[in-house]
């Protein structure tokens, strides 16, 4: 009797909810996809996160509407419980984020990794935002991305940012027109940002930077830490992935 008293009770208890993973919402950039943040989406749900890879047209329309129509439905994809929600953003991804988060939106994410953002606006807008291709190719957000455009003008980010930024470039042409080191379409010295708790130099193009092993080895170091990890080696992450 006492065992099956027992068995009956152990049948009672409630069954042990599975733990609800963190969820990162990506974010591409200008002319881009989702289908350019694939790796990264497959990568960061191999270590366990949930995933929201957002799609915009991003050639449409300026800034404040497509914030405005991707954030909201990007982070409702999230599960309601999920315990944190993370953002990694590549490019003008960043300054959708950054200007969504200023309008005084009451979501806040756990910890941000923004990827070749150009926070303080793009030489290259400024050399070439005059020419009707350029309008023609990256529309009216594309025409933001200057220098004295709206980027520069958004202000601290919020605590738990971390900023990546490539040092090699594909386009010598437009690297003669930034300023110091660079990744082909953003010079280090945009990507950094007042507020950001960390900052490191990869030497890696700005097309391609979000497939990088390194790249997205540090993205997880700093969703899980907080910090960049400067001793990380393509050796290290490659073995994260074939254990």
């Amino acid at each position: 009797m006492i065992r099956l008293a027992l068995l009956l009770a152990a049948f009672a208890l409630p069954l042990r909810a599975e733990t609800v993973p963190d969820c990162v919402v990506l974010l591409h950039g200008l002319a881009r996809s989702d289908a350019s943040l694939i790796v990264m989406e497959e990568a960061l749900e191999a270590e366990g996160f949930q995933t929201v890879n957002a799609d915009y047209p991003s050639t449409t329309d300026d800034i404040a509407a497509l914030a405005a129509l991707t954030l909201p439905r990007a982070f409702a994809g999230c599960a309601p419980d999920a315990p944190a929600i993370h953002v990694v953003t590549h490019s003008m991804g960043a300054i959708l984020l950054r200007h969504w988060y200023g309008t005084a939106t009451p979501i806040r994410p756990g910890r941000t990794v923004m990827l070749a953002p150009p926070n303080q606006g793009s030489e290259l807008v400024d050399a070439l935002g005059g020419l009707a291709p350029f309008e023609w190719m990256n529309g009216p957000a594309g025409l933001q991305l200057g220098t004295d455009g709206l980027a520069p003008r958004l202000g601290p980010v919020w605590p738990g940012v971390g900023v990546i930024a490539g040092t090699r470039s594909l386009n010598p042409v437009a690297s003669a027109i930034l300023p110091g080191p660079d990744d082909g379409k953003v010079s280090v010295a945009s990507t950094r940002v007042e507020g950001m708790d960390d900052h490191i130099e990869l030497p890696v193009t700005h097309t391609f930077l979000m497939n990088s092993p390194l790249v997205i080895g540090e993205v997880l170091a700093f969703l899980r830490t907080g910090r960049f990890d400067r001793d990380l080696g393509y050796t290290d992450v490659i073995e994260t992935f074939t254990d």
